[in-house]
């Protein structure tokens, strides 16, 4: 068995559910074969977010740990390869903080790329019929602050722990007044369900072209 910590945020932005947090638990109720899932919701607040994963790493003792959020405006799954030391927040966390051009680490590395064997990931999703990409920004905000918390800590604290984060669109119900993607919270689990496996058996990429011109 592999051991995952899977992780989800509450609604943020004025939002009433974030899916990020629906479709993990879905995940964790009905995992893959072979896979031990262990889910925790994290604060979508700055101070707490890194803190909070940093506790239960600690205290679920992972393999591998998927982080995952909410990034409305995409069509599918998006596996970050890049999480960048800075938080420069459009709109407040749920606890009304604000940064604005402020380092996630003081001192830290200026980015880290995930240790998701990322392409693998993203064909193994698409695989099970869930549209999936790599994504080359997790942007500014708690998400990319979570992401890049993660690597920092698998790279000073956990290093047997391999992990990176994924971003799924709005759900149905977020957009009913609105012409944007979305995808059914249940699709979003199956296609969890495929990368977990996939990274828990890949240990070294695939070679494909999965780059973006903008």
């Amino acid at each position: 068995m592999t051991r995952v910590l899977l992780t989800g945020f509450p609604p943020f932005g004025g939002q009433q559910v974030n899916p990020s947090w629906q479709a993990v638990k879905l995940v964790a109720e009905t995992p893959p074969e072979g896979v031990d899932v262990a889910a925790v919701e994290l604060p979508c607040v700055f101070r707490d977010g890194i803190v909070r994963l940093r506790e239960a790493i600690e205290r679920t003792e992972p393999e591998l740990v998927v982080c995952v959020g909410q990034a409305g405006g995409r069509t599918g799954l998006t596996v970050e390869r890049v999480a960048v030391n800075v938080a420069d927040a459009r709109i407040p966390d749920n606890a009304g903080a604000q940064p604005i051009d402020e380092p996630v680490i003081e001192g830290g590395p200026t980015a880290y790329f995930t240790s998701l064997p990322l392409k693998a990931c993203v064909a193994a999703v698409r695989e099970v019929g869930v549209p999936a990409a790599v994504s080359n920004t997790a942007g500014t905000f708690v998400c990319n602050h979570v992401a890049y918390g993660l690597a920092h800590l698998i790279a000073t604290r956990f290093p047997s722990v391999r992990g990176g984060f994924v971003h799924v669109p709005w759900a149905p119900e977020q957009v009913l007044d609105r012409a944007e993607p979305s995808l059914p919270v249940s699709t979003m689990a199956g296609g969890l369900r495929a990368l977990l496996l996939a990274a828990a058996r890949t240990t070294t990429d695939i070679r494909v072209a999965e780059g973006a011109m903008h």
